[in-house]
């Protein structure tokens, strides 16, 4: 009896395609991204409303925000992971290269927005009722921008 070969690709093959992937990503991001108005601007999202939050944060409760902002940090981060990696969405413009989410959105200025709600808004009416408006802000304002300035596709 004849054996059938496989029709499906091996393991070593996909690995070569996805090394010359990386390769391919990282020239990419080299000699596109790298120092971009776009590059620039994630960079400002990352780091100012972190330093910002941390002027204003009530420090007594800090570990409970922080906790909140964790947890959040992991549910954002695992639910990009999977838009990106069933390509319902991509990024071109990153920050960093080395990461497929767009962190400075997904744990700068989002995380650091809920945070902030969650600091101010203790009683769960008004929590939820300022995250809808938050969400809504995000989606209907920040999203259409970031695709204006090319950093999101849908």
């Amino acid at each position: 009896m004849k054996k059938l070969k496989a029709t499906y690709p091996s393991y070593g093959e996909i690995q070569k395609i996805e090394n010359k992937l990386a390769d391919m990503k990282n020239e990419y991001w080299l000699h596109h991204d790298l120092f971009t108005f776009q590059w620039w601007l994630l960079l400002i999202i990352f780091i100012l409303p972190w330093i910002v939050w941390w002027r204003y944060v009530d420090k007594n409760r800090l570990k409970e925000i922080v906790l909140f902002g964790c947890l959040l940090m992991h549910l954002v981060g695992l639910l990009d992971d999977i838009g990106v990696t069933a390509h319902l969405w991509s990024y071109p413009y990153k920050l960093v290269q080395a990461i497929p989410r767009l962190a400075p959105i997904d744990y700068g200025i989002l995380i650091v927005a809920h945070m902030t709600v969650y600091q101010f808004f203790e009683k769960w009416k008004s929590f939820i009722i300022v995250n809808l408006v938050l969400a809504t802000i995000f989606t209907f304002i920040f999203e259409p921008l970031t695709v204006w300035l090319d950093i999101y596709k849908l």
